[in-house]
């Protein structure tokens, strides 16, 4: 399963990604409602394409409020979405938080659950032949636009899409 932190599912939806994600992974794809609440808030175009997702059943919404959340909050100094995604794949058992959040992955660390960034997805769409590599530069050119990315990160990105390694 996927739990998808608001950054990494506005990212992917921005680039034109997360249509062949969702539509190549195998498992079930969830978020928070915090995270529905920050994703759908806006009439803009990922929002819309956020909000077809959910209503057409891609991404399911669960609630993840509790004193996991608040705990999460409080300790790695998340916003509500970050908290709820982490609380929800707990939860969930065996589930990759999908997240661009630098505490958010800290916390993951701490917790022990996988994550993975909108990078390490077109990295993957890449390597599964989702994707052509003028098509990929293309979606790593439009990540690092909207995306804050290390200049290294991109780099070594770029060298997996083009050459994949």
């Amino acid at each position: 399963m996927i739990v998808f932190d608001s950054s990494t599912l506005i990212l992917l939806t921005k680039i034109e990604l997360i249509n062949p994600v969702l539509n190549d992974y195998k498992g079930d794809a969830f978020i928070a409602e915090a995270v529905k609440a920050e994703t759908t808030a806006k009439e803009a175009f990922d929002g819309s394409i956020i909000k077809r997702l959910v209503e057409t059943g891609k991404i399911k919404v669960k609630n993840a409020e509790g004193a996991e959340t608040a705990k999460l909050m409080d300790d790695f100094r998340l916003d509500k979405g970050e908290a709820e995604t982490i609380t929800l794949a707990l939860r969930l058992k065996n589930s990759l938080v999908a997240t661009d959040d630098k505490n958010a992955i800290k916390a993951c660390k701490v917790v022990r659950v996988d994550f993975a960034t909108a990078m390490d997805f077109l990295i993957r769409a890449k390597e599964k032949g989702l994707l052509d590599v003028e098509m990929s530069l293309a979606m790593l050119e439009k990540l690092t636009k909207f995306g804050r990315y290390a200049q290294g990160i991109v780099k070594d990105s770029k060298a997996k899409l083009i050459g994949g390694k």
